[in-house]
């Protein structure tokens, strides 16, 4: 019996892989397996080859897997993409109405079941993918029941009939398989899983969910891919709690409206991917010099302009800290798992109140729409912190007649007092110009210093839990891996199988990336031999940011890669091995 497989269904875009992938990974995360899955999709809505990688094990897992144990095949060009991830014991489902050929440069083995023709014999050829759900079961040696409880999920709102006719398309694909397969039935059969009830989330509806319970109440937002789903989440739950999803005309309006919600005290942000945020960076700019608290999601994806919108990338790290104009104070967060998407964009908006100014959490696509297993979250740890907001008038002086609110006072620790608009004795200017302690227009050599030094005081008073995410076992390594946001899984992995090797290595994924954790970074560069830096852009951005901020550029080795695909483990394993 095997502790883990990957397992992979490919066809057109739009005739039903998503949710073939769907079904088998719900049903085997509720028997108790650890997943991660990860959809290769086209950035059009119909047609295209379109494959979901799915690996399951009955440990931890958090990257995709190298090779491949089972090709669930609709159509030919899937064998022919994806065959050679098959190793010599892997198994080829294919639709016998596309009469499929195998390769000759592989020894895996095809079996061809009749998915369309099954599923046309019970009504409609809509089925075939549940056919191809049963046929994997006779692989895996699965009862087909055990996904009778997702099934009804899903289909129980069209009736008892679609439930029925859809078990009946499962068992009918067990059967067919079953009687190809002989006595390999169950050839790669699982261990059995500790059947404990655990999540299966992407990291965009971890966001959403982190913001939900943050206490947002109002998200502005325009559609574009990897970030749609966080506001496809939020249309669904916010109306339950009082708020709202406005989908506004474009990306400087989300931004603008939601640093206008926030003005008036409603918690509130946009998200948005590589092209919308440069149509935000004004916007940001004016969050900044106003103060006004502003969260912003951005899913990283490939660039530039409209780019590679499908595939993985890591590209926006220099543009998220430097991308406005003039200085700002900006914090910027990198979660690596959806556990820490969930926490920290809770931590996200406490931080923008706290410091009154713009938080951008990065993601990118891996972890964005990649589905993970998740063990269930400790809302105990979500607390609420509004920082230095009056919570009501009579927190507030008396003011002298024709004076006004000291809503930009400068302070010790660059924060200044904020009110909610509206308070009696909290009247004050707010622009967008350099302004003085009131708010009033300044162009004073003086007074723009000090505002300006205000503001960026609050860059050196910051504090976030776990900026670094580290695992260093070695007090001197051979190697340091540094990564940031999805890499974390691949190269936990790899680092397994180089201490394998032989080599001493060390791991540090950075999660605050602005401003930047030198001080927890600099021991663990200092004590390695050489630092490899993976990240998934072509420049080596948070390669050139560490070179910037904490030095040791002669030790740092840059592992970039920007073809639209994640990482696999053999990948780095291979390349640092070639290093020593």
């Amino acid at each position: 019996m095997k502790e883990q497989l990957s397992w992979k269904v490919g066809g057109q875009q739009g005739e039903g892989i998503e949710s073939t992938g769907e079904i088998f990974s719900m049903a085997l995360n509720r028997l108790g397996y650890f997943l991660y899955g990860y959809r290769h999709f086209s950035s059009r809505i119909k047609g295209g080859h379109t494959n979901n990688k799915i690996r399951v094990s009955t440990t931890q897992v958090r990257a995709i897997a190298d090779d491949l144990d089972i090709l669930v095949a609709f159509d030919q060009e899937t064998i022919d993409v994806n065959y050679k991830e098959l190793h010599s014991d892997g198994v080829i489902i294919a639709d016998a109405k596309f009469k499929p050929v195998k390769p000759e440069d592989t020894d895996a083995s095809l079996y061809i079941v009749p998915f369309t023709e099954l599923a046309t014999e019970l009504g409609t050829s809509l089925m075939k993918n549940m056919v191809a759900v049963g046929a994997t079961c006779a692989v895996l040696n699965l009862d087909p029941i055990v996904f009778k409880e997702v099934v009804e999920e899903i289909f129980g709102r069209k009736g008892e009939t679609v439930v029925e006719k859809n078990m009946e398309a499962i068992k009918q694909g067990f059967t067919a398989m079953k009687a190809e397969l002989g006595d390999k039935v169950g050839s790669l059969q699982l261990k059995e899983a500790d059947g404990n009830k655990r999540m299966f989330m992407i990291g965009n509806d971890a966001i959403a969910l982190g913001a939900l319970a943050g206490g947002v109440r109002l998200m502005a937002a325009y559609p574009i891919t990897p970030a749609s789903e966080i506001m496809e989440y939020l249309i669904k739950k916010l109306p339950m709690v009082g708020g709202t999803v406005i989908q506004t005309e474009d990306e400087i309006a989300a931004a603008t409206m939601a640093i206008g919600a926030n003005y008036g005290g409603i918690r509130s942000f946009t998200a948005s991917a590589g092209p919308g945020l440069s149509l935000m960076m004004e916007a940001i700019g004016l969050s900044g010099m106003t103060e006004q608290p502003l969260v912003v999601v951005d899913t990283q994806r490939g660039g530039p302009s409209t780019g590679l919108p499908t595939k993985q990338e890591q590209s926006d790290l220099m543009a998220m800290i430097y991308g406005t104009h003039g200085e700002i104070p900006k914090i910027v967060l990198a979660p690596s798992t959806v556990q820490e998407a969930f926490y920290d964009t809770v931590e996200a908006f406490n931080l923008a109140e706290e410091y009154q100014c713009p938080v951008i959490i990065l993601s990118d696509l891996q972890l964005s729409l990649g589905k993970q297993t998740v063990e269930p979250l400790d809302y105990s740890k979500v607390e609420i912190r509004r920082g230095k907001l009056a919570a009501n008038e009579s927190e507030l002086e008396e003011l002298e007649p024709k004076k006004y609110y000291k809503r930009f006072e400068v302070t010790e620790d660059g924060v200044s007092p904020r009110v909610i608009p509206g308070m009696k004795n909290g009247i004050h200017h707010v622009t967008g110009v350099e302004h003085d302690e009131t708010g009033k227009p300044s162009e004073s050599p003086v007074n723009r210093q000090a505002q300006m030094d205000k503001r960026m005081r609050k860059l050196e008073n910051i504090k976030f839990q776990s900026p670094i995410h580290t695992h260093a076992p070695h007090e001197e390594a051979d190697l340091l891996l540094v990564g940031f946001n999805s890499t974390r899984g691949v190269i936990e992995e790899s680092m397994g199988r180089l201490e394998a090797d032989g080599l001493k290595v060390n791991h540090a994924h950075i999660r605050l990336i602005h401003p930047f954790p030198s001080d927890e970074l600099e021991p663990l560069m200092h004590s390695a031999k050489k630092v490899v830096v993976i990240e998934n852009n072509a420049t080596g951005q948070l390669a050139n940011i560490i070179k910037m901020n904490v030095g040791f550029g002669n030790k740092i080795v840059k592992m970039t890669k920007y073809d639209g695909t994640p990482y696999l483990p053999n990948e780095i394993h291979s390349r640092c091995k070639e290093l020593n």
